[in-house]
């Protein structure tokens, strides 16, 4: 009886120790491998404890199915090859529940994951591997159905207001150098139309536009999470870059960018294609400082705890994008060089030199750095080409028609509102032009300057406006009046040095320079005289008429009267039909001209008109007055040619 109740009592007491170490394990809450340790250590107390282990684990497992059995439920709930729960997505939006509880289910599943594979029940875990599978399948759904749900949408205001535009513009004559040809300029055509040179807009630092809607980004990040955690990464990524690609590309449809081959791009012709380069440069600017960088910020906040994975989902992200913009900068710098190019060339470089540190700080993709890279060194030999075959076009053009009025000729118009562009870009062009030893320091030595000292868009400055100069004066010899060849020469050499003192070219040539073209106008306009009235100041000398009275004498007068009128109304002929554009030089010249024969022809006419006065037909001789004369020189050099008709006036 005793031995009975000592049982009993034993059994009694395993029973309370087994319930409670059962007790304070499952109240410790404590993991399952640390459960395992403490009840390894209670059972080491005493032999009759060793079952508990086993009891324990059995509960556990239980509990384990029962948990499994219900996240299992929630998830083919949803499988995404049914039909029918194929056609509707996850509530999202509003009270989320569903969501929710999806992202719980998976959740437990990931988190019984490991405690399932230690267990020999195979069946249990193939269930669990095609739950996740099914899960997987279901979120990548999600995924891609929130991120297109949840694109905002832009438009070409939205994306061009996203940086501040500051344009600056600057006339540039419309014609083009064909084959080397600015003969092809007319004046009409620069007189009455000029198109102007758009420098890039500025960007500002509030350049940030929302690509996905804010209120999904938490949304997206929870289903990267357990795609992530789950294996699926390739998946994640693939779906996440899929969508994004797409946008990327309507953003470039909307701001022009299209599709284009380097052959196609280099059939376009110039107008077409300035118009596009226009676009590229804008699209750069937006596409780095804007989509690009907030595609960056949007992989951050979605992959923010998978650094590889982030950095690979953006890569692939933004890389079809970036190489189309790239592929175009590339048909440009290895297009046909033509001088007209080159300020487009320019801010393409320059946009792209801005834009490379940010690409830098950004892509991690080696080969799409290493094309930018490509195009910069591209564009700048492009630029720098293109400069060159700007000095060739100005320095070999050979046009043989003379402006008919000796007007200022379309190649100096072209050339130095060119050269006003040049320096506003003195800074990009003084990183690509290089000097040669030998690069026309014959042409520099008058000019004043230490070309030591000379940047190396100086230097070309001084080159080109020296080649313009002997290009002009050529051109003069083909006048055949020699009057003409300084009319044409004043107008020319009087428009550089205005182009020079009106612009930033002053401060690259200097004063000195300036003093020495207008002392060389200045030079012109002697020759000028001398060529264009010395036979009629000829003939109001005295010599071969002398002071007598006879016959003789007086048909001299008469015959130096004569052959004085027919000049003057030669000139007056021809000369009114010459142009001097500048009024200031055009009235100086009829100063000039006043000074030299106004009292000449008084002081001949004071000497001699009464012995050709008393005689008969005397209007037929003296035909005009000096005042006369004055009046007629306003004429000259209004590029209306005038002939004189008229009966002599009456000297008061």
């Amino acid at each position: 009886m005793a031995t009975t109740t000592t049982t009993s009592i034993n059994t009694g007491g395993e029973d309370r120790v087994l319930a409670t170490a059962q007790q304070i394990v499952k109240s410790l809450n404590t993991p399952k491998e640390v459960r395992e340790d403490m009840l390894l250590i209670f059972s080491s107390f005493d032999n009759r404890l060793s079952n508990i282990s086993n009891l324990i684990n059995g509960e556990d497992s239980k509990a384990e199915d029962d948990r499994f059995d219900a996240a299992e439920k929630v998830i083919l709930r949803w499988d995404s090859s049914s039909v029918d729960s194929s056609r509707r997505s996850l509530n999202w939006e509003d009270s989320h529940e569903e969501a929710d509880e999806y992202l719980l289910a998976v959740d437990e599943i990931l988190n019984l994951m490991d405690e399932l594979s230690v267990r020999s029940d195979t069946e249990i875990v193939d269930r669990a591997e095609t739950a996740i599978q099914v899960a997987m399948s279901r979120l990548e759904d999600e995924f891609r159905h929130i991120m297109i749900r949840n694109t905002v949408p832009l438009d070409a205001e939205r994306l061009y207001g996203s940086i501040r535009r500051t344009t600056l513009s600057f006339p540039v004559n419309d014609g083009e150098i064909v084959d080397d040809e600015f003969e092809s300029f007319s004046e009409e055509d620069r007189s009455t139309t000029q198109r102007f040179h758009e420098r890039g807009a500025s960007i500002g630092d509030d350049v940030s536009v929302d690509l996905i809607d804010a209120k999904a980004v938490d949304e997206l990040k929870e289903i990267a999470d357990r795609m992530l955690r789950s294996g699926y990464e390739k998946e994640c990524v693939q779906a996440y870059s899929s969508v994004r690609r797409d946008a990327l590309d309507e953003c470039l449809a909307i701001l022009g960018i299209e599709k284009l081959s380097i052959e196609e791009v280099q059939k376009i012709e110039w107008n077409s294609l300035d118009e596009k380069m226009k676009k590229w440069i804008q699209a750069v600017k937006i596409v780095v400082r804007v989509i690009v960088s907030g595609e960056k910020s949007l992989c951050d906040q979605i992959f923010n705890d998978a650094d590889g994975i982030k950095e690979i989902c953006f890569n692939e992200t933004v890389k079809g994008c970036v190489m189309q913009l790239l592929n175009f900068g590339e048909a440009v710098a290895i297009g046909r060089r033509s001088p007209e190019k080159l300020f487009r060339i320019l801010d393409m470089y320059d946009v792209m030199a801005d834009a490379l540190p940010d690409l830098e700080a950004m892509v991690t993709d080696e080969f799409v750095i290493n094309e930018a890279k490509g195009v910069l060194c591209g564009l700048g030999e492009a630029a720098s080409g293109t400069f060159v075959e700007f000095e060739n076009a100005v320095q070999s053009e050979t046009s043989k028609k003379p402006m008919q009025s000796g007007d200022i000729h379309p190649l100096t118009r072209y050339v130095m509102n060119y050269l006003k562009l040049i320096v506003e870009y003195s800074d990009t062009l003084n990183l690509l032009l290089e000097i040669g030893e030998d690069d026309g320091s014959d042409a520099l030595q008058n000019n004043d300057n230490d070309d030591s000292k000379l940047s190396p868009v100086a230097h070309r400055l001084l080159l080109l406006i020296s080649s313009l100069q002997s290009n002009l004066e050529a051109k003069s010899k083909l006048y055949e009046d020699n009057a003409l060849q300084y009319i044409f020469l004043m107008n020319n050499f009087l428009y550089v040095v205005q182009k020079v003192k009106d612009s930033d070219l002053g401060e690259v040539l200097g004063d000195n320079w300036v003093r020495k073209r207008r002392g060389q106008i200045r030079q012109y306009a002697t020759s000028y005289l001398r060529a264009s009235w010395s036979k009629a100041l000829a003939c109001l000398k005295d010599e071969g008429i002398g002071g007598s009275s006879s016959n003789a004498a007086k048909v001299a007068l008469k015959e130096r009267f004569k052959n004085f009128n027919a000049c003057f109304e030669e000139i007056y002929r021809v000369q009114t039909a010459w142009k001097v554009p500048d009024a200031q030089l055009r009235e100086e010249l009829r100063i000039s001209i006043s000074e030299k024969v106004l009292p000449a022809y008084r002081s001949f006419l004071g000497r001699f008109g009464n012995q050709v006065e008393s005689g008969r037909h005397a209007g037929k001789y003296i035909k005009y007055t000096a005042d006369d004369l004055e009046s007629y020189l306003l004429d000259l050099f209004e590029g209306s040619p005038r002939v004189l008709h008229h009966l002599r006036r009456k000297s008061t």
